[in-house]
């Protein structure tokens, strides 16, 4: 793992056009793709707009007390609080949603119909996934990054605390629930669609934030 994590943080700086500056004063940068404007890197905040603390998790055991006491929760890559600086946090979907919020002023958490219409922006589903993936740092296909949306290759933690996917897939929250899950999309094989899935909430996902118009 240490080899590609070290390709992704080469594959900084990346294709932008904007930045914004976070309620903790880290700023990432932005891309506008179509109509919409994404940050290009993922978020990395560990308190809510108000202040407060988002619960850490450093191990596979306190990630679960998330689902345990239903609370918002959050954890770096392998459990290293330096994965995070380059590579952001993973967040339950309670932390997204909670109401004090983890977006700064101006921007959220992309709705299932935001993300259709980024796909759609580059040429539908089909085409978007290379688009959007980075062109370095996935084991097998790397993307083109044409977009300049850097999806790089995370992957996500289980609701039981277990890493999955790193250098093989990457996902992304959307603050749409459907029934008892939560739509998120992913990014993985070139081959595959950039189209919705479904995810436990009390997975750990990565958060790309939209900005309101």
């Amino acid at each position: 793992m240490q080899n590609l994590f070290l390709v992704l943080i080469l594959s900084f700086p990346f294709i932008a056009n904007g930045q914004v500056t976070d309620h903790e004063g880290r700023t990432y940068a932005t891309i506008k793709i179509g109509n919409q404007t994404w940050m290009a890197e993922n978020l990395n905040v560990s308190t809510f707009r108000n202040g407060d603390t988002i619960p850490a998790a450093y191990d596979g055991e306190e990630w679960m007390l998330g689902e345990a006491f239903m609370m918002p929760a959050y954890v770096d890559l392998n459990f290293d609080e330096a994965n995070g600086q380059f590579l952001g946090k993973l967040y339950n979907y309670l932390a997204i949603s909670d109401e004090r919020g983890i977006a700064p002023e101006g921007w959220r958490i992309p709705t299932d119909e935001d993300w259709n219409q980024l796909a759609e922006a580059l040429g539908g589903s089909a085409a978007a996934t290379i688009k959007l993936k980075s062109a370095q740092g996935w084991s097998s296909e790397n993307g083109t990054n044409e977009s300049g949306f850097q999806g790089y290759p995370i992957g996500m933690i289980n609701d039981v605390g277990e890493f999955e996917g790193f250098g093989e897939i990457a996902f992304f929250w959307s603050s749409t629930l459907e029934e008892n899950l939560v739509i998120n999309r992913n990014l993985g094989e070139n081959k595959y669609p950039f189209e919705k899935a479904l995810s436990y909430p009390f997975n750990g996902l990565s958060v790309r934030l939209i900005k309101i118009d």
